[in-house]
């Protein structure tokens, strides 16, 4: 017996899109599931991630009262927020441009 299927973001999901099934009797597929969570919740959560570390490092560096050790490491962490968002995006866009370039089909049925 095939155990339901919580109700959320797979319900909005096109299973037609990538061919290895994950379960055959509910026909979800691996790929269409990992790009509906990147898609939902992986960039969401970098862009609010992103947004807290730029406005904590913004406030590190108003109440630094220019003391240099404080002002380096409020710049530290804008600069690593936005560092680690751009290797996010960077890294989708790379993968999405390998499996188009190279025709892995696998790549490209996960970012149908």
């Amino acid at each position: 017996m095939a155990t339901p299927i919580p109700t959320g973001f797979l319900d909005k999901i096109d299973i037609s899109a990538s061919p290895a099934p994950l379960n055959p009797t509910t026909g979800l597929k691996i790929g269409t599931i990992i790009t509906e969570i990147f898609k939902n919740y992986v960039f969401m959560i970098a862009g609010i991630l992103l947004l807290i570390y730029l406005l904590m490092g913004g406030f590190q560096l108003m109440f630094a009262a220019g003391e240099p050790k404080k002002v380096q490491g409020a710049w530290g962490k804008i600069t690593n927020a936005i560092i680690g968002f751009v290797i996010i995006f960077v890294a989708y866009w790379v993968t999405q441009l390998i499996g188009k370039v190279f025709n892995i089909q696998i790549i490209n049925d996960i970012f149908k």
